[in-house]
């Protein structure tokens, strides 16, 4: 036990080291070039972008997807991926609007069973990673099917609505997502990141988190189930699935079956533009906002200029492939070194 707790120590040391040789920092610093090169950019050839409406939609596309994103930091830091947190978001929506809808529930008691879809479906990954052992592509992108059909039968393959402002319960959109103007989003975001954050930098959980990604055979090693957390690593990218799809029902109000698929690209590429390295180990979360702000300056860009959402796709990809280029640049000089 001492040896693995020494090769432990060992592990975690060269996570810190390599972490500060590998040039997070520097990565962070990319992002947000490119954040004020992107708004000067678009603000000299978008139409009306410099405008305090065009400011609120760069921020309230950002809020479902920057709650992905957070969730979907702590799997790739452990070496993991998420394939179906696009689909768990929206369906676990539309299970709760099926509550609200059909089964008569109260509107709170509709978004907790968001919650609990959502962490359920967490709890279903972190089983099929850490318990039998399935590489995480392979295991979340068949659960992406699951929620697409399951969620889907369970609405009858009906679009749900939730409540609009003018409703009875129209105070759930005005406390999630926006009151009188106001981007109510933007503070839900900024509370569940610090949770997020403290977590990730705070607790034993983060600590295992970035040695699994790092070495998880240094990880068994020491005496520690790795695979343990793993699971509870999952069930934290399912809660903050679920916050997402809370988020997500109070932006658009109507959900539709079998839909959600893609959204989890956005959450991965957001990841990576901020930082966080697919080999695993290494990332941040505030790396992570800043990729969430790209994406949505890129796409809100994109759209005052007049050119179609197949643009944002293709520019996005394209940012996303020199993301990855740098970040395996990096792992190589960090072996290297």
């Amino acid at each position: 036990m001492r040896v693995g707790c020494k090769k432990m120590n060992q592990t975690e040391k060269k996570t810190g080291i390599k972490m500060m040789m590998s040039g997070t920092g520097l990565q962070k610093l990319i992002a947000v070039g490119a954040l004020v090169v992107l708004y000067i950019f678009f603000s000299i050839f978008g139409n009306h972008f410099l405008t305090s409406d065009t400011f609120v939609s760069i921020l309230d596309s950002s809020y479902y997807i920057g709650f992905l994103a957070i969730g979907t930091t702590f799997v790739i830091i452990t070496g993991g991926i998420d394939l179906s947190s696009g689909t768990v978001m929206v369906g676990s929506a539309l299970i709760g609007g099926v509550a609200y809808n059909v089964w008569g529930f109260s509107i709170v008691a509709s978004l907790a069973i968001v919650m609990v879809v959502a962490l359920l479906f967490g709890l279903f990954n972190g089983l099929l990673v850490g318990k039998l052992g399935l590489p995480p592509f392979i295991a979340t992108l068949g659960t992406q099917f699951i929620s697409l059909g399951f969620c889907s039968v369970i609405a009858k393959v009906q679009t749900q609505t939730y409540p609009s402002l003018t409703s009875e319960d129209g105070w759930f959109k005005q406390v999630v997502y926006k009151n009188n103007g106001f981007p109510m989003g933007v503070i839900w975001l900024a509370l569940f990141f610090a949770v997020a954050w403290v977590l990730l930098n705070k607790t034993i959980l983060g600590r295992y988190t970035y040695a699994i990604g790092s070495n998880e055979e240094a990880v068994e090693l020491s005496g520690i189930k790795a695979n343990n957390w793993k699971i509870l690593v999952y069930v934290v990218n399912g809660f903050f699935c679920g916050l997402a799809g809370i988020i997500y029902a109070a932006t658009y109000s109507t959900i539709t079956p079998q839909t959600g698929n893609g959204q989890e690209m956005y959450a991965i590429a957001a990841c990576v533009i901020g930082g966080t390295s697919l080999a695993g180990g290494m990332g941040s979360l505030s790396g992570t906002i800043l990729g969430v702000f790209v994406i949505s300056v890129l796409k809100t860009g994109l759209l005052s200029m007049g050119l179609p959402v197949q643009w944002q796709q293709v520019l996005i990809g394209v940012v996303v492939l020199l993301a990855v280029l740098v970040d395996v640049i990096r792992v190589k000089k960090a072996k290297a070194a």
